[in-house]
């Protein structure tokens, strides 16, 4: 029982590329069909020229980048095999955490001049920018 659960799990790690999620390589997400308009609309960004998937949408260090990838690997491949997401696909509060603290990072010089919320954060960069990386150029 123990052989044919192997070798099923190869052969669906084989048939999804699953070995092209362990890179930094944009195409691997649009493997998936629904991630397609999201990597397009990427592809035309100004982002593209600055950030990959992974410099947005995972921590930037290695053990972080990894343990997300880890994580959103097993949600996609739960959600995709039962059906269980929407249409068009949203982002998790988790993952939308990681993607605002990369903003954050990436944009420090001009968030630093930004008028901090009563509790000493700055704004929701997400309020005014939702789509940001994904929109199309002017």
């Amino acid at each position: 029982m123990l052989g044919i659960f192997a070798g099923l799990s190869a052969f669906t790690f084989f048939y999804a590329k699953g070995i092209s999620y362990l890179s930094d390589d944009p195409q691997a997400c649009q493997n998936c069909h629904i991630m397609r308009e999201q990597f397009d609309a990427w592809n035309r960004s100004s982002h593209k020229a600055v950030a990959t998937c992974n410099g947005c949408h995972t921590p930037k260090n290695a053990i972080g980048k990894y343990a997300v990838k880890g994580i959103n690997g097993w949600n996609h491949s739960a959600a995709f095999t039962v059906g269980g997401f929407p249409e068009p696909i949203q982002i998790r509060e988790f993952n939308r955490k990681i993607a605002l603290s990369n903003c954050k990072r990436c944009h420090q010089e001009i968030i630093s001049r930004m008028v901090e919320n009563k509790n000493g954060e700055t704004s929701d960069c997400f309020a005014c920018h939702g789509n940001v990386g994904h929109q199309e150029r002017e």
